[in-house]
């Protein structure tokens, strides 16, 4: 039996030259890169060049990319510092961001008083921008508004530049989780000025445990880990120099083959839409997961016509045959509890189906998506 990965929302395959670039890092440059020696500064010239890529293909300063362990570390930094350093009274966001941002905006209200507005969503999952105008002119409190760029359940797009438009006109503070979109989307730091974004190396096809921060120059940040002087003082702690040295590397292909790759992937997601609808008529496509203009093209998030004692096997069916998916995200699916996300959007109805998110890579094939509509179908007529 074939295995089939469609999970790739979770995590992505690390591409083969990742592990050959990583492999001889760790083999040869084995260095401290905070060593004055030739070994360490071997390393840290290997961090900088690094550093400086990232920056170029985002039309950002080196100085604005911190590395970090991913998106999660990253989204703590900056909504926890923005707080501490910048002097923010208010934080707007969503009901449906990823976990990160809500349980630290969570505990940032709990436990230092700081007041949290939760934008409206219509029946898709999109936050009303006309409210959130309305709060971000409501009183003179400093301000950052958290919304993420592309929903990890179901793959939303945000007009992140209305969004940045808005905080701009209001001085506001703004950040975004780009954890779906960044090796994903082209990024122009100049012509959507965000301040604050994280990213992951492992949602492109890097490695797990490395990530970055965009942090907009002379924000005033100051360090979440304290200890010595690393990422330019942005960030204590001995850098990760093979996993940058990954992410460098799975960055670059990612933005070097991103036409060709963004088709290819479409492509794949186009099909997977146009069977399953043929296949099962009555399936629902959560958010705007359906649309391929207003969201990612990389998922889809379906809804099945399955009564809830059946679909309790549906998982376990789909993994028998060899296939991976996710039932809400990868990141809660360990809890035991329903999707945050769909439970903001779904009806009662539709929250007794069963909801099942499948996400495409490069190194999905054609075959991969007509096997996998043709199991759920079989599962559907047993």
């Amino acid at each position: 039996m074939s295995s089939i990965y469609l999970d790739n929302a979770a995590t992505t395959k690390v591409r083969d030259e990742v592990i050959e670039k990583m492999q001889k890092a760790l083999a040869e440059c084995y260095g401290n890169p905070s060593s004055t020696h030739s070994f360490g500064r071997s390393a840290k010239t290997a961090i900088e060049t690094a550093r400086k890529t990232i920056a170029k293909y985002m039309n950002a300063h080196p100085s604005e990319i911190i590395f970090t362990s991913g998106g999660t570390e990253a989204d703590n930094m900056i909504l926890r510092c923005a707080v501490r350093d910048l002097g923010v009274e208010t934080i707007i966001t969503s009901k449906i961001e990823h976990h990160a941002v809500t349980h630290t905006v969570e505990e940032l209200n709990e436990k230092q008083g700081v007041q949290v507005h939760y934008l409206r969503l219509d029946a898709h999952g999109s936050p009303d921008l006309v409210q959130l105008e309305q709060l971000l002119k409501q009183d003179d409190t400093k301000k950052l508004v958290s919304l993420m760029h592309i929903n990890n359940e179901i793959g939303n797009k945000l007009d992140i530049a209305a969004v940045s438009a808005l905080c701009r006109n209001n001085d506001a503070l703004f950040h975004s989780d780009t954890v779906q979109s960044i090796g994903h989307f082209p990024w122009d730091m100049e012509q959507t000025p965000v301040d604050f974004m994280a990213a992951a190396a492992h949602k492109f096809h890097g490695p797990k445990g490395i990530g970055f921060a965009y942090i907009k120059k002379n924000s005033g940040l100051k360090p979440l880990i304290s200890g010595g002087s690393q990422e330019r003082g942005c960030r204590a702690g001995t850098e990760s120099y093979h996993n940058i040295i990954g992410l460098e590397t799975a960055f670059i292909a990612a933005y070097d083959n991103l036409e060709e790759e963004q088709a290819y992937v479409l492509g794949l997601k186009k099909r997977f839409i146009d069977k399953i609808s043929e296949a099962i008529p009555e399936v629902k496509f959560n958010g705007l997961s359906g649309d391929l203009e207003k969201s990612t093209y990389t998922l889809v998030n379906v809804n099945l016509p399955v009564d809830e004692q059946k679909a309790l096997m549906l998982l376990f069916h789909l993994d028998l045959k060899g296939i991976a998916c996710s039932k809400g995200s990868a990141c809660q699916s360990g809890s035991g509890k329903g999707s945050h996300v769909l439970s903001e959007i779904l009806s009662e109805q539709d929250m007794k189906r069963p909801s099942l998110r499948f996400s495409f890579s490069k190194y999905n094939t054609e075959a991969d998506i007509d096997t996998a509509v043709k199991v759920l179908t079989d599962f559907m007529a047993d």
